[in-house]
């Protein structure tokens, strides 16, 4: 039996070919990586003209995500039965956003108070000269506010939010016509249809564009190599290694530790389920083209669609765990090195401040930079020309910092899910386990099988059906 699209029906898929390992994406992509660090090692020259290919490929994908956000959250506010349910999920997504996110900032402060990488610098912040775009950040965070992003939420028209790209002003307005959507009854029924109808469309653009993601993994890591080199590793490379090393700390200990305290899952088994979406934010440095396919295998995996469409975007600007380390490791290293004395209070205070600041940044260009100088310009002890120390490496720690971002959002997802009673708990661990079959392309795919590595997305809830233990043993024992 197979799924009928539209009939919401869900069956057994059908068995189809295993896709050939060399057509898979995530390995084209990770061959690609490979290929662009080798280029960037060997000809750097060459290597920084391949910057467009990347840079392309990530504005084709920021052009789809504002779309797919806003047509997801309307889909799965107007598929809601009580509204009161949204309300209550959003509510509890806040609060675990902000607790993950002062987990993050103090499992950084820990860290570089441990290891005081910073010592023995003694950099003189006056003879820092800032330049190109780091004095822009410095000026823009200067004048920011912590309240900015409560404020900037509101957008001042329909179009503008989609066109720069701010996807808090789309959440808010996806959030607005969903409810609205709901409110009417009846009247918004042909447009909750439409609705779908649309994303799938937007899937289906996004499929077109994620074959060019070899392409874009390439160019943006030979350019990254080829622009700043290798010998940038080195020069602060204890720095990097500290980074990372307490990133994958937190991101095994911490968020591994409350999806197998709480949600009952592995991280290791969740990290081998997202392996396309890892290699591509490897690649790009960004975790934005890796968002459709959050949503996509979240919802496969049996957590309510309602619950994936508001909790992925609205992670995405407030749940930002790599940041939040990156941040607090950042301002203490920066301390440290400008020989900048701070107690145990003042520390603590830093966490406050950076608590308001990492959100008034979010999905703003330079938005690292933006905070950090934002969270320096208000305490005042620190100097915010300090910034120059690290501008040089922040390419070589970005992609950690998407990572830890995006594993965070998808736990943070799982946890909101569970919470709302939203998670069938035996499909995630089928999912999780290799026994469901992989995500369906499309609403209107019967297979639940990718191919030639295309990830793309679908409308409604379809979901292969996982055999019962009964029906598993009466197939054995035929």
């Amino acid at each position: 039996m197979t799924h009928t699209p539209g009939s919401g029906r869900v069956g057994q898929a059908a068995p189809v070919a295993a896709t050939p390992w060399y057509r898979q994406l995530y390995v084209q992509v990770l061959v690609a990586i490979v290929i662009g660090i080798v280029l960037g090692w060997r000809w750097p020259d060459l290597a920084t003209d391949m910057e467009p290919v990347g840079t392309t490929f990530i504005t084709a994908m920021k052009m789809l995500i504002g779309p797919i956000v806003f047509l997801t959250i309307i889909g799965g506010i107007a598929g809601v039965a009580d509204l009161k349910k949204v309300g209550r999920t959003g509510v509890k997504a806040l609060a675990y956003f902000q607790v993950g996110t002062l987990v993050a900032l103090l499992t950084g402060l820990v860290a570089v108070n441990i290891f005081r990488l910073g010592d023995g610098v003694h950099a003189d912040p006056s003879t820092l000269k800032t330049s190109g775009d780091v004095g822009q950040y410095i000026s823009r965070g200067e004048h920011q506010h912590w309240w900015e992003f409560l404020t900037g939420i509101v957008p001042d028209s329909f179009f503008g939010p989609f066109v720069e790209g701010n996807i808090l002003q789309v959440i808010f307005l996806a959030v607005v016509f969903g409810i609205a959507i709901k409110m009417v009854g009846k009247t918004g029924e042909p447009i909750t249809a439409a609705v779908g109808r649309l994303t799938e469309v937007v899937f289906k653009v996004l499929s077109f564009v994620m074959k060019a993601a070899p392409l874009g993994a390439f160019g943006a890591m030979s350019y990254a190599i080829g622009k700043f080199g290798l010998s940038t590793l080195t020069s602060l490379g204890s720095l990097i290694v500290l980074f990372y090393l307490t990133s994958a700390l937190f991101v095994v200990v911490v968020l591994g530790g409350v999806l197998a305290v709480y949600v009952r899952l592995n991280i290791f088994q969740l990290f081998r389920y997202f392996k396309e979406e890892f290699w591509l934010i490897l690649g790009t440095s960004t975790a934005e083209p890796a968002l459709p396919g959050l949503m996509r295998k979240l919802q496969f995996m049996g957590a309510e669609r309602s619950t994936v469409g508001l909790v992925v975007p609205t992670g995405y600007s407030f749940n930002l765990d790599g940041a939040a380390i990156y941040l607090s490791l950042a301002t203490l290293y920066i301390a440290q090195a400008t020989d900048t004395s701070l107690s145990l209070g003042q520390q603590l205070g830093l966490l406050a401040v950076m608590l308001l600041t990492s959100k008034g940044a979010a999905g703003v260009a330079g938005g690292g930079f933006i905070a950090l100088t934002a969270t320096l310009s208000t305490v005042g002890s620190v100097p915010a020309a300090g910034i120059m120390l690290i501008f040089g490496i922040d390419k070589f720690m970005s992609e950690c910092r998407a990572l830890v971002n995006f594993f965070g959002n998808a736990v943070a997802t799982l946890f909101v899910a569970k919470w709302e009673n939203g998670l069938d708990l035996e499909r995630a661990r089928a999912v999780l386990a290799g026994k469901a079959g992989e995500p369906p392309l499309t609403a209107g795919d019967e297979t639940g099988h990718g191919t030639d590595g295309e990830i793309e997305g679908g409308t409604e809830d379809v979901r292969p059906a996982v055999p019962s233990p009964a029906a598993r043993s009466a197939e054995v024992a035929s």
